[in-house]
């Protein structure tokens, strides 16, 4: 089983950057991609990125070309570094794994418990 575990969330001013660390040991050796959502207060839950197993990424419009996934196979962890923070940035976000391996060819998904991020000045 994975267990990620989000950390590096915290308040900051418009402009600034932050970068979460998503560690999930198990990751890499089950072959698993990761993405990041968010769900600001009182709002739904975004999906934000992701990296899957090959390496390809993907963003959400809204934070393309300021938002950068990564990943680090020795150590299990996938980053999510966001520069040029905006206030409708503020959420709580978190990063799910997604596995193969599942019943019926899904993928098998495991959540963390999330890392809060406040833009504001």
């Amino acid at each position: 089983q994975v267990q990620p575990v989000e950390s590096g969330g915290g308040l900051v001013q418009p402009g600034e950057s932050l970068r979460l660390s998503c560690t999930a040991p198990g990751f890499t050796s089950n072959n698993c991609g990761m993405n990041w959502h968010r769900r600001p207060a009182g709002k739904q839950r975004e999906w934000v990125s992701t990296i899957s197993r090959d390496g390809t990424t993907q963003y959400t419009a809204s934070v393309k070309d300021r938002f950068t996934i990564s990943r680090d196979g020795g150590t299990d962890t996938v980053y999510l570094q966001m520069d040029a923070l905006k206030p409708e940035d503020s959420a709580m976000y978190f990063c799910k794994a997604f596995c193969p391996g599942g019943s019926g060819g899904r993928y098998r998904e495991y959540w963390g418990q999330g890392t809060q991020v406040t833009v504001s000045s």
